[in-house]
């Protein structure tokens, strides 16, 4: 059995066991016929995943890891609001009449700050910090603009991001505010892990560990009997993920600079809604 597996049974597991249901008052997400999408949760989760051993990603379902890059270069490289500029669709219900979704996760990320080595955006600070000052602790992202929420679709759900070197370990942790289990928990593992994964290939340092903090972590009431169903599938042997090391700068990385060696997965066909 994968880490990653045993991580996402137990977190579903405390979930179905002990979570707080919120069916008793009013919630913002919508299901598509516009019925109330409430949720059974908890708090405070952290998952600790140290990618010198595995790479952490599902294997009771399938994570369509390529997409997966796909959202996250759209956010970290080409710093984009603009879902026509999105191979998938994952971003087309929150979007609007324009085609963005405001200025919300990639907008944040090309927004540009004055830093001591002049005016940069948050993704080109951290690499200027990974190079010239990696014994710093300051060496991190926010998506959380108070600012700018009122002009975002959606207020970022994973929207901080530190790194942090010890020896030649590049680690990382990945702030969460709010966590949907069957729709996005892979997804956003395998994300800010490849996200970790590049850094550390680019400019020099072995990846370390990858800690993934949730502050609500829920399933939907909707989901409920898929996340039963997923957490009963086979689980198989975590894949080994390699990374081009001819690739030495983050914004040269596609998703063709990555390759899952040995990734076997459990079919699941069943469609999963999406709460809005």
């Amino acid at each position: 059995m994968s880490y990653a597996d045993e991580v996402f049974i137990k977190n579903v597991k405390d979930i179905l066991d002990h979570g707080v249901s919120d069916a008793d008052g009013e919630v913002r997400p919508r299901w598509e016929d516009g019925t109330p999408a409430h949720t059974l949760s908890i708090f405070g989760v952290v998952n600790r995943y140290d990618l010198s051993k595995e790479f952490p990603i599902l294997t009771l379902r399938r994570t369509y890891w390529k997409s997966a890059w796909d959202e996250i270069a759209w956010i970290w490289q080409k710093k984009s609001n603009d879902i026509h500029q999105l191979s998938s669709h994952v971003w087309d219900a929150w979007a609007d009449e324009k085609g963005t979704i405001g200025k919300a996760y990639g907008y944040q990320m090309g927004k540009k700050y004055q830093f001591p080595e002049g005016e940069a955006d948050q993704v080109d600070h951290v690499i200027w910090q990974l190079q010239h000052d990696p014994h710093s602790r300051r060496i991190m992202t926010s998506m959380y603009n108070f600012e700018d929420l009122h002009e975002m679709a959606l207020a970022p759900c994973a929207y901080s991001m530190t790194f942090n070197v010890k020896g030649n370990k590049l680690n990382a942790i990945l702030n969460q505010r709010s966590q949907d289990m069957v729709t996005a928990s892979a997804w956003n593992t395998t994300q800010y892990a490849m996200i970790l994964a590049a850094m550390a290939s680019a400019y020099g340092y072995e990846p370390g560990e990858f800690v993934h903090v949730i502050a609500d972590c829920h399933i939907y009431d909707r989901h409920i009997e898929l996340a039963k169903e997923i957490i009963a599938n086979k689980s198989y042997p975590a894949p080994k993920l390699w990374v081009d090391p001819a690739v030495k700068s983050f914004y040269d990385f596609t998703r063709d600079s990555f390759r899952l060696d040995g990734y076997q997965y459990s079919e699941f066909s069943k469609s999963i809604p999406v709460a809005v």
